[in-house]
């Protein structure tokens, strides 16, 4: 095998471990964007449940203290 051979197999390498380098990058910036969505989703069931028991809270007769 000849160095330009050898040479066009190292590039070839090259290029398929560029592109699987890009292919993983796009299911990982994928996977991020469906994550964050799902953050956000979570964060506003949260909001949502912390509004609803502050306002529970508000409602509640107080309670005497006992001495």
């Amino acid at each position: 095998m000849t160095e330009l051979e050898k040479l066009e197999q190292k590039l070839a390498q090259l290029v398929a471990l560029a592109q699987q380098v890009r292919e993983e990058n796009r299911d990982l910036r994928m996977q991020m964007t469906r994550l964050e969505s799902e953050n956000k989703t979570l964060h506003d069931k949260v909001n949502a449940a912390r509004g609803k028991l502050e306002t529970l809270i508000e409602h509640l007769p107080d309670v005497p203290e006992e001495a």
